[in-house]
C-alpha cells in the first residue's frame, strides 16, 4: 500500500487528536475534519467522498484505499484504545468537512426541528438518500458530522450534501418561492397526511421529546398528522420521518 506509516505509540499527536475529533464538535470545527468507522464506512467513503485524508488500520486489516490517501498502520490494542466501538473493526478515518451547502428551498423537502438523538439523525439521512427527499437541519439537531451520524446513516454523509440553516432562513426562503411549510403536530387542527399534496410543501419533523418548536408551530401554514391508534402518544422521530418521506413518493 502506497504512503503508509506505521505507529505504534497511542500518545502520538494524530492519535490523541483522532480522540478529541471523536468527542468535541468544536475540535471538529476548528480542525475541518470528522472521523468514521469499519471498514464498510470506510468502503463507502472512497467509493463516494472526495474529502477523505487518513486512514488507520490495525495489523492484518486491508482496504483498497486510493494512492493520495495518507495511511496508519497501529497494533491492535492501539487501535482498540481510540476507537469508539466496542468492538473495533480495524479501521478509522478522517474526512475532510465538505464545503457549505447552499439552503435552496424545494418542494416534497424534509426539515429536522431539534432531533438530538444521532441514531436518528443518521438513519433519517440514510432514508432520505434512499428515497431521494431533500432533508435540511434546523437548530438543535445532532451534529451530522459526529462519528455515531455518519455511523447510522450508512454512508449518507457521504453521497449526499447535508444541509444546515436557521428556521427564520428556511421560513423566508419557502415564504419567497411558494411553497408552504407543513409541521407534524398532535392538534385537533392537523391534517391526516394521506389527504394532504405532501409533494408541495416542506415538511417539518420535531424532536423526540417536545415536538417542533412554538415558533416553528406558530408560523407554519399548515398542521400535518400521522393516523394513528389512539393510545400510542407518539412515533420514534425516524420513523415519522420515513413515514412522511414515503408518503412525499
Amino acid at each position: 500500500m502506497m504512503n503508509e506509516t506505521r505507529i505504534s505509540s497511542r500518545k502520538n499527536p494524530l492519535l490523541q487528536q483522532v480522540k478529541k475529533l471523536l468527542t468535541s464538535k468544536k475540535e471538529r470545527e476548528k480542525a475541518g475534519l470528522f472521523v468514521g468507522d469499519g471498514t464498510k464506512l470506510l468502503a463507502e467513503a472512497v467509493r463516494f467522498y472526495e474529502g477523505l485524508d487518513t486512514v488507520i488500520l490495525s495489523d492484518g486489516v486491508e482496504v483498497a484505499v486510493p494512492g493520495s490517501v495518507r495511511v496508519i498502520r497501529v497494533p491492535e490494542d492501539v487501535m482498540a484504545s481510540i476507537s469508539p466501538m466496542e468492538a473495533p473493526q480495524g479501521a478509522l478515518f478522517l474526512c475532510r468537512m465538505p464545503e457549505k451547502t447552499e439552503f435552496v428551498p424545494k418542494p416534497g423537502m424534509l426539515m429536522l426541528d431539534g432531533i438530538q438523538d444521532p441514531g436518528n439523525v443518521g438513519t433519517i439521512l440514510r432514508t432520505a438518500d434512499a428515497l431521494e427527499i431533500p432533508v435540511v437541519l434546523l437548530e438543535g439537531c445532532a451534529d451530522p458530522y459526529s462519528h455515531k451520524v455518519v455511523r447510522s446513516s450508512m454512508g449518507a454523509v457521504f453521497r449526499t450534501p447535508v444541509i444546515q440553516t436557521t428556521w427564520a432562513e428556511a421560513k423566508a426562503a419557502c415564504a419567497a418561492a411558494g411553497i408552504p411549510v407543513a409541521v407534524t403536530a398532535l392538534s385537533d387542527r392537523a391534517e391526516d397526511i394521506r389527504n394532504a399534496d405532501l409533494r408541495k410543501m416542506a415538511v417539518v419533523i420535531g424532536s423526540e421529546g417536545r415536538g417542533v418548536r412554538p415558533e416553528v408551530l406558530e408560523n407554519a401554514d399548515a398542521e400535518l398528522i400521522i393516523p394513528m391508534n389512539p393510545h400510542c402518544e407518539s412515533l420514534n422521530a425516524a420513523i415519522a420521518a420515513a413515514i412522511v418521506m414515503w408518503q412525499m413518493k
